[in-house]
């Protein structure tokens, strides 16, 4: 994997998105030659027309990010594929209608748009059936020996076995286990030169995926496969970079103390994102309040009560808040206590269906994000009975508070909607990555994935 801004990016998804960026680029230039000869006209150098076509062709690739264009699933099957790359044109069409709109005298750009986004939908097509086939195959997949043959070895091999995995285990070196969980594992004592058995399967990367490391960690074997160019990686460290999530079950303070992550940069981090909160809840404000009005109307008439659903929840560094919404619930949805949401959960009203399924209820937390109580993106804020509760279930739990609560987060595009302490648990791990890695980078990667959540609402609940 590449990382771009202490966020992992796999090889496959960067070489794909390269590919489709320039066959964008070739599809808008080949557009625009067309229409210039259609109307007898010079289309001018290709310096000249270069910024208005990469122009188009980010706010496209843009788009294909957003809807998941490059997710798992669209690299594995080419219905998914073809269906995102649809909407994703689509989204990008509106948008430069938009542009050309605010921002006239741009040449060629709406005359070019039918011609262009066509030619697109060919070519990316095109590059996911012969590109998307080779990137399937194990040789673009790395090559990892694993050290261990424990359930922590398991836990590997059962994660290369799917089919989005990035890495192929090419072998097991078991280090005297009393109950090996992989039996194809071969012992340690059978190995005469385990720099030289590395470098016989072609491995680039070892992981150390011992059950108990105290008084067995092979320091001399680890030492010269290290020496020889071989990646060692430990087992916390390497499933977070797999899973982009930190795994609880082997989670221990020392490998987050020295891990890479919490780094000094993150006050640059932090002010750069407070001042692109300010920026978009401002603009945001501006441009949701009717909506939001008229939605507060229809809530009012729908049921009894008030519009707007107003809960204290726990905030940064475990300060609380109060929490504004629309009212998607019957007022005495909470008379005895909070309580987890559930499916076809009997609570909410026939309004309040619609507003948390398209997340018009979310709205009234910009001005949340606007008083600085909150950022757009984060881990999601829990109401404190909840917080008290989790944090004797959860270790760790705490720590999610070291950063503002969001509106939107890692959490919230990569597992779907759950109700239960099993799934805080899956939650938590993704917040401890977001925590211990957020850069603007990530926030922006998470805001554009958020749309693809909004229109395949999954989890909305």
């Amino acid at each position: 994997m590449i990382r771009l801004f202490k966020h992992y990016v796999p090889h496959a998804v960067l070489l794909l998105g390269l590919i489709d960026f320039a066959l964008l680029l070739l599809a808008n230039d080949l557009a625009w030659s067309f229409r210039a000869s259609q109307i007898d006209m010079d289309p001018g150098s290709w310096t000249e027309r270069m910024p208005t076509i990469a122009g188009i062709s980010a706010i496209t690739l843009t788009s294909m990010i957003a809807v998941g264009v490059f997710g798992a699933d669209a690299l594995r099957s080419m219905r998914f594929a073809c269906a995102r790359l649809l909407v994703a044109v689509s989204l990008s069409v509106l948008g430069l209608a938009f542009l050309d709109f605010i921002l006239p005298g741009q040449t060629f750009w709406r005359s070019i748009l039918l011609y262009g986004m066509t030619l697109a939908i060919v070519f990316l097509t095109l590059n996911r059936l012969i590109v998307g086939g080779i990137l399937g195959a194990s040789a673009f997949r790395r090559r990892v020996m694993v050290m261990g043959s424990g359930l922590r070895a398991k836990r590997i091999k059962e994660l290369s076995e799917r089919p989005e995995s990035g890495f192929v285990v090419v072998g097991f070196v078991g280090m005297g286990a009393k109950d090996p969980a992989v039996e194809e594992a071969i012992e340690r004592s059978a190995i005469h030169d385990l720099s030289r058995f590395v470098g016989n399967l072609g491995a680039s990367e070892v992981v150390l995926a011992l059950e108990e490391r105290r008084n067995a960690l092979p320091l001399k074997d680890l030492l010269r496969i290290k020496t020889l160019g071989v990646h060692v990686n430990d087992f916390s460290s390497f499933m977070e970079r797999e899973t982009g999530r930190v795994d609880l079950d082997t989670l221990n303070p020392s490998w987050l103390i020295f891990s890479d992550g919490f780094s000094s940069s993150r006050a640059i981090s932090s002010a750069a994102k407070r001042l692109f909160d300010i920026i978009v809840s401002s603009l945001l404000l501006a441009l949701t309040l009717p909506i939001i009005l008229v939605f507060a109307l229809i809530v009012k008439l729908d049921s009894k009560g008030p519009a707007f659903f107003r809960q204290q929840r726990v905030g940064l560094y475990g300060q609380p808040f109060e929490l504004v919404k629309l009212r998607s619930m019957r007022v005495d949805a909470e008379k005895d206590g909070a309580k987890w949401a559930e499916k076809g959960d009997p609570r909410i009203t026939r309004v309040g269906a619609f507003i948390r399924k398209v997340r018009i209820d979310e709205l009234p937390q910009v001005w949340t994000v606007l008083k600085g109580q909150m950022s757009f993106v984060g881990p999601r804020p829990e109401v404190p009975q909840f917080v008290h509760d989790l944090e004797d279930e959860l270790p760790y739990y705490s720590e999610r508070h070291m950063v503002k609560p969001g509106i939107t987060g890692w959490a919230q595009i990569n597992y779907p909607y759950g109700a239960s302490i099993e799934d805080s648990r899956h939650k938590l791990e993704y917040d401890l990555y977001y925590a211990k890695n957020y850069t603007p980078f990530l926030d922006l990667l998470i805001l554009l994935q958020t749309l693809r959540v909004i229109l395949w609402p999954e989890g909305a609940r």
